[in-house]
């Protein structure tokens, strides 16, 4: 990553993967460690919320992924089968994706250690299965690390879809 102008880039990215309750929607912002996104990072970490405890994402225990990620949880969690999805899938998901997004040249591996990556992840209370949790909370991480590496959307897609946002949750009543 860069620097423009004498200041540090931030990339944002977003993705959504898989459906029903083991989806996986990720937020992703990943900058320099001296920059914007390093501060972020920092206080996040130092200063969890009721419900929302960041913690660093480990490929194996003792084995952080790099860049280092900050897992932060976007859905309290609602019980013990939802905080081991939470803590166990869908953050090895995220480790994954990162280490994917690394191997294959989206994050530069040289760039890698000096790095911080903040990855909002949303693991719906009503999710079940592990291994879909694990599979598309790895794509949406990657894919997520791609559109921010890409400038994903482009103003022109955001501004042809203007008139008909949708969603999984919500799909607007077409017009009459």
């Amino acid at each position: 990553m860069q620097q423009q102008n004498g200041t540090s880039r931030v990339l944002i990215g977003e993705s959504y993967a898989g459906g029903g309750a083991e989806a996986a929607h990720v937020n992703t912002v990943l900058g320099d460690r001296d920059g914007p996104a390093g501060a972020a990072w920092m206080a996040a970490l130092a200063m969890p919320r009721a419900g929302h405890i960041p913690f660093i994402t480990v490929l194996r225990p003792g084995l952080p992924v790099k860049p280092l990620t900050l897992f932060v949880n976007k859905a309290p969690i609602a019980g013990g089968e939802h905080g081991n999805l939470t803590w166990g899938a869908a953050q090895a998901g995220v480790a994954g994706g990162v280490a994917d997004a690394v191997a294959d040249g989206i994050v530069s591996a040289g760039d890698a250690d000096r790095m911080l990556l903040i990855a909002a992840v949303w693991v719906d209370p009503s999710a079940s299965d592990a291994g879909l949790v694990y599979a598309n909370n790895r794509a949406a991480t990657r894919a997520a690390l791609e559109a921010g590496a890409s400038g994903a959307p482009s103003v022109a897609d955001v501004l042809a879809a203007r008139h008909a946002p949708a969603n999984p949750f919500f799909t607007p009543a077409p017009a009459t």
